[in-house]
């Protein structure tokens, strides 16, 4: 499994601890479309898009830093790979959650999961 943000010139990996990347690939219809009198499926095909589930197992709390500012409130390009290829596109982010484990001896402080959605522009 393979996401990653270009920020610029550079390009963030956000792979590390993923235990869960799916991808539906969504068919976008135009606004006309639907049954006609005659029960038959009219319409037309406008686009198809990505929506990608993420989920990502026990993490420091300074990757899941690094999740939150590199999948920020906006539109931004990530990489991913899918269906054989890496694909490059515009997206934003859905709402991200965390499950909080707190500290558990070594002085730093860990989330048992962090999950968010993203939608392709």
């Amino acid at each position: 499994m393979q996401i990653g943000v270009q920020s610029g010139s550079t390009y963030i990996d956000l792979s590390q601890d993923l235990v869960s990347m799916k991808v539906d690939d969504e068919i976008i219809w135009s606004s006309n479309t639907g049954r006609s009198t005659t029960g038959k499926m009219i319409g037309t095909v406008i686009a198809e898009k990505k929506t990608i589930d993420l989920t990502w197992g026990v993490l420091e709390e300074a990757f899941v830093k690094k999740i939150k500012k590199y999948l920020c409130a906006g539109f931004f390009p990530i990489r991913i790979h899918d269906a054989g290829e890496d694909v490059d596109i515009k997206v934003y982010r859905g709402t991200l959650s965390k499950e909080h484990l707190g500290y558990i001896g070594d002085g730093k402080y860990y989330y048992k999961s962090a999950t968010v959605n993203i939608v392709q522009q």
